[in-house]
């Protein structure tokens, strides 16, 4: 009989731990989750950026042969 309410206790400290375990992991993705949306918008913004400077440096460039050629 105690060897069985051993056992329990053992199961349930188990559980315990991964309940705690658990917990963490979730706060961490959430956390994870919120840095990669930040890093899509700021890559989206860096992206539309190079855009703009490509097509005002595009304007500047004569559109001609390069003297090799």
């Amino acid at each position: 009989m105690e060897e069985t309410e051993n056992r329990f206790v053992a199961l349930e400290m188990k559980v315990s731990y991964l309940e705690d375990f658990l917990s963490q992991l979730q706060e961490s993705c959430v956390e994870q989750g919120k840095i990669i949306e930040k890093l899509q918008t700021e890559n989206k913004l860096m992206a539309q950026k190079i855009r703009e400077m490509s097509d005002t440096l595009e304007g500047d460039i004569p559109n001609r042969k390069p003297p090799h050629y």
